[in-house]
């Protein structure tokens, strides 16, 4: 029987040197609030109604499914950018298809006001279907709660922090809503992979597999903190340009080091994938490195029809802090992709479930 390779879910801290405040989050769904940054406007014409939609303690999922009972659609007719969090106050946007053209945005929105239990900001037409990544991030209110220490000191240590990530960036980990926290949902992407196990759910297999390509993208990036190499870049690294998204491989790491301590442009990180770009020398060494302990090759997601892609090696938010009542309260934009708890972790340096 093939054993799976011994999984290490421990993330370096970048801010290991500066002691945590501790606390919890989510203590109600007010210390958790989410805003959608749109990545463009509805036109005001079309046959699909942009509703943006604040909701309390509800998934993406409960309200896509209410709205699709609400005007008898299949699920399908109803778009979404991305998934947020439940226990928390969320605000996003749903795109509802009407195909006879014939809803009015001020009628819909008090028939969803009246009938879910939601607030409705604006209710907008547009051409196309809202589907999953068509916004820039997300932004973040979330309060700490019941820290270690006074608030006022909380909030002096917590500055120290954000000056550290402003300063350097922060890895951009996957977080553990995606791996999870006890290797499970990891082993058994690596067993599918291995053809070891199957599901018959699709959708399913397809995210283990996933999961464990994430788990392999975070073991790439805890190397390359581990090995001091997060804060310059290596030969052979593909880059990113923050401002465009333009890709480039790094030939003279001297040359571009200052446009990285900028924060113009950042490494990219492997989401593993038989059509992912490849990396050159020092950085394709690496990257080569993580594939091989996994006992996972290239060709093994090419049979499998996983192509993989690359994501920035690192986030780069500003980070607002303020002295709260009852806490520290955190203010950021994080681009799609990040996760907040990401960030959260090198504040609170507690091992807990965020």
């Amino acid at each position: 029987m093939i054993k799976p390779p011994l999984l290490d879910l421990s993330l370096p801290y970048l801010t290991a040197d500066l002691e945590g405040i501790g606390g919890r989050i989510r203590a109600r769904p007010e210390d958790f609030m989410v805003e959608e940054v749109a990545l463009y406007e509805p036109s005001g014409s079309g046959s699909h109604l942009y509703v943006n939609i604040t909701k309390r303690n509800q998934t993406t999922r409960d309200v896509q499914l209410q709205l699709a009972d609400l005007f008898n659609l299949g699920p399908q007719s109803i778009g979404t950018a991305g998934l947020k969090d439940k226990h928390a106050v969320t605000t996003q946007t749903f795109s509802i298809l009407f195909e006879k053209n014939d809803v009015r945005p001020d009628d819909a929105s008090a028939l969803i006001e009246g009938s879910l239990n939601v607030d409705v900001n604006w209710a907008k037409l547009h051409g196309n279907k809202l589907r999953a990544g068509h916004l820039i991030g997300n932004r973040f209110k979330i309060t700490i709660t019941d820290t270690r220490m006074p608030p006022s000191q909380a909030a002096e240590r917590s500055r120290r922090i954000a000056e550290t990530i402003h300063l350097k960036g922060l890895p951009n980990y996957y977080g553990e809503q995606r791996i999870g926290n006890d290797g499970e949902k990891v082993r058994d992407g690596w067993a599918i992979l291995q053809g070891r196990k199957t599901f018959t759910d699709r959708w399913l297999s397809k995210l283990l597999v996933s999961v464990y390509r994430s788990y392999l993208c975070n073991r790439y990036l805890a190397e390359r903190m581990g090995r001091g190499l997060f804060d310059r870049l290596l030969l052979g690294d593909i880059a990113k340009k923050h401002e465009t998204g333009g890709l480039f491989w790094v030939n003279d790491p001297l040359t571009e080091q200052p446009r990285y301590e900028a924060q113009e442009i950042s490494f990219t990180a492997p989401i593993y994938g038989h059509k992912m770009s490849q990396a050159l020398g020092e950085a394709a060494a690496l990257e080569a490195e993580i594939l091989e302990e996994s006992e996972i090759s290239l060709e093994t997601f090419r049979r499998m029809r996983v192509t993989g892609t690359r994501r920035f090696g690192r986030l780069t938010p500003r980070i607002e802090v303020t002295e709260a009542p009852r806490g520290v309260q955190l203010s950021f934009m994080l681009h799609k992709g990040g996760f907040a708890t990401t960030l959260l972790r090198e504040f609170m340096k507690t091992e807990q479930g965020y």
